[in-house]
């Protein structure tokens, strides 16, 4: 999907439907966040915690990236296949879209807090 394109759109029996990028960039860092050892999403801002998500579409299926920080204790290779789980289930179920690929970056580590 070209940087032009906000939209995913589905010809359906009664018409089209229009998904928003955004909106599947949503439903993908909501899903990713539930993940136990998932801090938080890279790169997330206040107002938009999808922001570090991107979303592609490629030959009719849809391929999200996302970079997230993990909570230190956690085994990367696992936790990065739940969100790609997650973040698959979630996008096919509330979309009907089928997802090709999700690309998880474990881009830093976040330790707790000390005890003081």
């Amino acid at each position: 999907m070209s940087d032009s394109k906000d939209y995913v759109s589905r010809c359906e029996e009664l018409g089209n439907v229009h998904i928003s990028e955004e909106v599947l960039a949503a439903i993908s860092a909501a899903a990713a966040l539930e993940v136990e050892g998932v801090s938080s999403l890279a790169n997330p801002s206040k107002k938009n915690a999808a922001k570090g998500v991107h979303v592609k579409l490629e030959e009719e299926q849809v391929v999200i990236t996302m970079a997230v920080l993990m909570a230190y204790g956690h085994t990367i290779p696992e936790m990065g296949k739940a969100v790609q789980e997650a973040v698959k289930n979630a996008i096919e179920s509330m979309s009907g879209l089928a997802v090709s690929a999700v690309n998880v970056s474990v881009v830093g580590i976040v330790f707790p807090a000390k005890e003081q």
